[in-house]
């Protein structure tokens, strides 16, 4: 399983988890920290034709070529 861990503020979190509802795309764990399944994640891209997470964090944050991303 590849990872790709990413420091954020609680207002970006916060902005993420408004962002997108679908839990099965992002989600919160029990220690506060916020999962991205990265396959979900572009099959929603796709079919909303939309990124929410790149509107927020910019283009060049996210590694596409790993299973999740944590959000810390």
């Amino acid at each position: 399983m590849s990872i790709q861990e990413i420091a954020l503020s609680q207002n970006q979190k916060k902005k993420l988890l408004k962002a997108i509802k679908d839990k099965s795309v992002l989600f919160e764990d029990d220690n506060g920290d916020i999962v991205l399944d990265i396959v979900v994640y572009l099959n929603l891209k796709k079919d909303q034709d939309t990124a929410p997470i790149e509107a927020i964090l910019g283009d060049d944050v996210l590694d596409l070529t790993v299973q999740y991303i944590i959000f810390t």
